[in-house]
């Protein structure tokens, strides 16, 4: 079981940056692949990045590859989101996700998630 609180969202021009923050209950998280999803007004929520377990590997999506980075510290329970160059098109509700074992790309795999944090990227 792990509880899952995300932070760090706000309100940004386009080209800023923003460092998402989530943090996790529970003396397993280093037995949890860590991801985040983002879902804007009237979309599907959508696979962001992900990071293995130990955080030797990590995934993006083709939107945010090379603007974003996904990292983790385990000793301290936690993983971020560095968002560089946003864009308008960011704009969302960004939630982090837990699941076991492998990097999963399917938000439908994750058993774990937080409450959201909103971000938004003004023209």
């Amino acid at each position: 079981q792990v509880q899952l609180v995300e932070s760090g969202g706000g309100l940004v021009q386009a080209g800023g940056s923003l460092r998402l923050s989530c943090a996790a209950s529970g003396r397993t998280f280093n037995s949890y692949v860590m991801a985040w999803f983002r879902q804007a007004p009237g979309k599907e929520r959508e696979f962001v990045a992900a990071i293995s377990r130990n955080g030797a590997s990590t995934h993006y999506a083709d939107s945010v590859k090379g603007r974003f980075t996904i990292s983790r510290d385990n000793a301290k329970n936690t993983v971020y989101l560095q968002m560089n160059s946003l864009k308008p098109e960011d704009t969302a509700v960004y939630y982090c996700a837990a699941r076991p074992y492998v990097i999963n790309t399917d938000r439908t795999t994750y058993g774990y998630w937080g409450q959201g944090t909103q971000v938004t990227v003004s023209s």
